[in-house]
């Protein structure tokens, strides 16, 4: 549960400054002329310790401000139904905040609420008709509109504008076939005549930067964007300059300052590293058709050339299940590929975001395992591959990805040499009866509804714990004791039900971690 802290000055110690009995989310700064520090705007909802079984089914989440040198005088100004509750950036006059109402991969609302009254409003959609995401992003600087991100004209989330007096909502980039990361605009000039909202577009796995006019909504050019992948681009007042982390296969994050009109660039910082990372290489965009003929794609970090005869794989399967494996920095799986000659993939498989909203729910419900399916087609492909070695592939993946590893190991054991299972779902009925219940709702929304006897009877027969018989290969699971989201009891049953196929399985618990 995420817990708030003031670092005290002076060398004195940190402040808590919230309940640990609640899973709290950090908000915005409101600006107040007659206060320092002004106040922080944050949410809160209660853990299952703490509730009954009845009080359960009804979680809500509570919106606080806080003075953070006065914690005990924190006032709620809403009670929100549910838990998808998220965001909370201020308009220019301290008084509304925008929210984000998540309500699955598929759907979200944006909201606002005046900070003073307690009064909500649904923005997005207008009618309740339209099924699409809308995720808020921030008022505009005049406090005219919002910029907010959505896929309701397409497959993909399109950076947009709504009025808030006309009601108009106004496409930024229509027609671009790739999802909006994120947005922030620039200070205004000094007449008030020029602003520039800077968006990020996911092209292919990798973050690319776009600038438009928010005014007129005309794309502005950029020059001289340093190479790799943009994880965050901030602006300051006074400058024509921006800000940008960047994010490469050969950094994991280094801040840039860049003026756009000149393409001059300056790095501020090189990240910390105890090698030489300047010879480590980008991953490279594969494809391959799956079982119904759909093309799926994933990210490869081939061995280097100096490394003779097939290479193993390891097949690292991301979480969520709607992430997504993006171009980068490959972190300790360098040392995988470039100590061991080890081949590594990063498969999306249907259900990964990135790739279109129709893509996004191809794996909800009844077709959970059509993902599988997706990994056995990649182990097709790998056959195939002169480089790669079929007989030693391991397979990988944490949280909803552990489930995938376990998924792998009962319907492809014959095809693996082995799984490692991260924090990973064993069972989806016991899962969805256990997880902590501020998330339950949204989870039963991707993976179907226990509750419901047909569904329940489905989610049982695919469940790796009900497989395990199958599991013929060595495995290796991890967890952690305090995991709230995939509680240790997953890991627990799934060690015991695979020992008793007499299949090597080590198991790792750490006691005072969590999801990860």
């Amino acid at each position: 549960a995420f817990q708030m802290f003031r670092q005290g000055g002076d060398g004195q110690p940190a402040v808590q400054l919230s309940d640990s009995n609640f899973r709290h989310s950090r908000g915005a700064w409101r600006r107040i002329n007659d206060k320092p520090t002004g106040e922080l705007l944050f949410s809160s909802v209660p853990l299952d310790r703490n509730l009954t079984g009845e009080q359960r089914k009804t979680i809500a989440t509570t919106y606080r401000l806080m003075d953070p040198l006065q914690p005990d005088k924190a006032r709620v100004i809403a009670e929100l139904p549910g838990t998808g509750w998220f965001g909370g950036s201020f308009n220019s006059a301290g008084n509304l905040i925008l929210l984000t109402r998540y309500l699955s991969a598929n759907q979200s609302e944006v909201w606002t609420l005046n900070v003073d009254t307690g009064k909500r409003e649904r923005v997005l959609p207008q009618d309740d008709k339209i099924k699409a995401t809308h995720f808020g992003g921030r008022f505009s600087r005049d406090g005219k509109g919002i910029f907010v991100a959505s896929d309701r004209d397409g497959e993909f989330r399109e950076l947009m504008y709504y009025d808030l007096t006309t009601k108009v909502l106004k496409s930024l980039t229509r027609g671009l076939p790739y999802d909006v990361e994120g947005a922030s605009e620039d200070d205004e000039d000094d007449d008030g005549s020029s602003r520039v909202m800077y968006t990020r577009l996911n092209v292919k796995g990798k973050d690319e930067l776009r600038a438009y006019d928010s005014v007129t909504f005309k794309e502005v050019p950029i020059k001289g964007v340093p190479d790799g992948s943009v994880g965050g681009v901030g602006t300051r007042r006074g400058s024509p300059e921006i800000v940008l982390n960047m994010v490469s296969a050969r950094s994991p994050g280094d801040v840039f300052a860049l003026n756009p009109v000149t393409g001059s660039a300056v790095q501020w910082t090189k990240a910390a590293s105890p090698m030489e990372t300047g010879h480590f290489k980008s991953q490279d965009i594969i494809t391959w058709k799956s079982f119904d003929g759909r093309e799926i794609s994933g990210l490869i970090n081939r061995a280097p050339v100096r490394f003779a005869g097939k290479r193993p794989v390891v097949i690292n399967i991301h979480g969520g299940p709607e992430a997504q494996a993006k171009i980068g920095f490959s972190g300790r799986w360098n040392y995988f590929v470039d100590e061991m000659g080890i081949t590594v993939i990063q498969p999306n498989v249907r259900g990964s975001s990135g790739f279109g909203k129709t893509f996004l729910e191809l794996d909800n419900g009844f077709k959970r395992e059509d993902s599988v399916k997706d990994i056995g087609a990649l182990l097709d492909w790998i056959a195939t591959q002169p480089d790669l070695d079929a007989s030693r592939v391991l397979v990988v993946g944490g949280s909803y990805g552990g489930y995938m590893s376990l998924a792998v190991s009962t319907n492809y054991a014959d095809r693996i040499a082995g799984a490692i299972d991260v924090v990973g779902i064993s069972h989806f009925v016991t899962f969805l009866e256990t997880t902590e219940s501020y998330r339950r709702d949204l989870r039963r929304v991707e993976y179907g509804d226990e509750r419901d006897p047909k569904m329940r009877e489905f989610l049982n027969s695919i469940s790796p714990l009900t497989n395990a018989g199958k599991i013929k290969k060595p495995l290796l699971v991890v967890q952690g004791k305090n995991d709230p989201r995939v509680p240790y009891t997953e890991a627990e049953q799934i060690v015991a039900k695979a020992r008793t196929n007499g299949s090597m399985v080590w198991y790792l618990r750490a006691e005072n971690e969590g999801h990860g």
